[in-house]
């Protein structure tokens, strides 16, 4: 009988006694207002016992092999993310029943490290269970199908961040168009410009050093220094020639965010396309000489394809630090949901600073998906 007994997956199991060692955590906060932090409710304060089956199971198939409990894994863990969210709504509506108008419920410590723990489960799962990526992010989209339901079903609009929303609903339409703004305005510049200067760098290489080592200074500025260095230029510049300010040119603002925000992705940019140009075999170009191509021909019908997947996964690390770091252009005042995050933290209030800081988040994990799905299909689209 020795040996009988053996994990088959580490990974569930440290991650399962993590979710159960975070069960005495404080899973739902609950306050009579806004300002004030309140008292915490633990998870067996608000639900059954039973509530903790579905880790246990989890527990259990760690230790069993196959793809039959991978594929288990992934529906209970897929089930507890459910759980949780369904189960935040619930509590946040029977809390509302028994308290005042003002009283604000939101998700603890521990509901935070539960959805993350399972979130983690489920990513393993799919990892072990699919190889084809497009059916990987097929399997990673699904998830929220049902807390999307939940949300715009109005379940879960108890909830203290849900409350903000509605209180501020036209500022978070406003700071979401800005932060897109930002996004936008920073990729198709940095893209065209990028570009430009990855094949020059690419046809001169000797040019590369010099390139690369401003590109380089420029990255290790910090973001908020490399934002105030702008202001006194452009405050000059507009004092000098007002008419730019009909442009919407000014010291403050959304210009020197763009600008700074460019300039920040230039260097994974250059990079992309000087690494994708360069990765082409030699044995593909002389394939495609022998069949006639001229150079031109070369360049935007073979190079530049199969240098796509890098340029992407540039472009990809770009946006989703451009979507982070619009977040500091707030105290130029360029908007988005920085303004959110910073009003909140002057004023102490912690769902104003959720209320920009999730969205964030979910528009950094989108854009991440979408690109993630191109990547993924032009892997299937390889030969």
């Amino acid at each position: 009988m020795e040996g009988s007994l053996r994990c088959h997956n580490r990974v569930l199991l440290l991650l399962v006694i993590l979710a159960l060692a975070a069960t005495g955590l404080p899973f739902i906060n609950y306050a009579p207002n806004r300002l004030v932090s309140g008292e915490s409710r633990a998870l067996w304060q608000l639900f059954s016992a039973l509530w903790l089956l579905l880790p246990c199971l989890l527990l259990v198939l760690s230790f069993v092999p196959g793809r039959g409990a991978q594929l288990a894994t992934l529906l209970l863990a897929e089930a507890l993310v459910w759980l949780l969210v369904w189960s935040a709504g619930r509590a946040a509506t029977d809390l509302a029943q028994s308290g005042s108008a003002l009283a604000r419920t939101s998700p603890g410590s521990g509901w935070w490290l539960w959805l993350a723990l399972a979130l983690l489960i489920c990513s393993d799962a799919i990892r072990r269970f699919a190889a084809h990526p497009v059916w990987r992010w097929l399997l990673h989209a699904q998830i929220w199908a049902l807390p999307l339901f939940l949300l715009l079903s109005g379940e879960l609009d108890n909830l203290s961040l849900l409350r903000e929303y509605a209180n501020r609903q036209d500022v978070f339409n406003d700071a979401l168009a800005q932060h897109l703004t930002l996004l936008l305005g920073t990729l198709l510049p940095a893209l065209a410009i990028g570009f430009a200067i990855g094949l020059w760098c690419y046809r001169h290489p000797l040019r590369q050093g010099p390139v690369f080592a401003i590109l380089n200074v420029i990255q290790t500025v910090p973001s908020v220094a490399l934002f105030g260095l702008l202001i006194a230029p452009l405050a000059g510049l507009v004092l000098h020639f007002p008419w730019l300010s009909r442009f919407g040119i000014a010291g403050t603002g959304l210009t020197p965010a763009l600008i700074a925000l460019i300039l920040y992705a230039l260097l994974p940019m250059v990079r992309g396309v000087v690494a994708g140009l360069n990765q082409v075999p030699q044995e593909v170009l002389e394939s495609a000489s022998a069949m006639g191509m001229s150079a031109r021909q070369r360049f935007w019908h073979v190079r530049v394809p199969l240098a796509l997947p890098l340029l992407l996964r540039s472009m990809r690390v770009v946006s989703v630090q451009t979507v982070g770091m619009a977040v500091i252009a707030a105290l130029i005042g360029a908007g988005g949901f920085g303004a959110l995050v910073f009003q909140g933290l002057l004023s102490s209030a912690l769902d104003l600073v959720l209320l920009g800081v999730i969205p964030v988040i979910a528009l950094a994990v989108v854009v991440d998906a979408l690109f993630g799905l191109g990547l993924a299909l032009l892997k299937v689209k390889q030969p």
